[in-house]
């Protein structure tokens, strides 16, 4: 994704890796609807899989389908964390924790700034 299509933080984000401070997206409306990527629009997460986990990004407990995200092994800052990517185009999204609510136990903490909301 070119970064001029991108703002700063999205490009950091999505391209680079890094992870938006916690808390700093303003959230996304209570309505039905689908969470799709910043970068090529692949659908991503279902606004009914969205729950609050109060960490400070937007959780999920499931993707869209299997083949929405990808994950692999993240060893970074001395931790060793499950990272989502976009299952189409591969930007970075967040990461995966085995903590969340039923019924799959699952929390898909993702930057806000990955993500753009369309209604349904």
């Amino acid at each position: 994704m070119a970064k001029k299509k991108l703002s700063n933080i999205e490009y950091a984000v999505t391209q680079l890796g890094e992870t938006e401070p916690p808390f700093s997206h303003p959230g996304f409306p209570d309505e039905t609807g689908e969470f799709l990527c910043i970068c090529c629009s692949n659908k991503l997460f279902r606004s009914s899989s969205k729950f609050e986990s109060g960490s400070g990004w937007p959780s999920f407990n499931s993707p869209f389908s299997k083949e929405a995200v990808a994950t692999e092994v993240d060893l970074s800052y001395g931790m060793r964390r499950t990272e989502v990517r976009c299952g189409n185009c591969e930007a970075h999204l967040g990461h995966v924790f085995e903590d969340g609510p039923d019924p799959t136990g699952l929390r898909f903490c993702i930057n806000g700034v990955a993500l753009k909301f369309q209604p349904t």
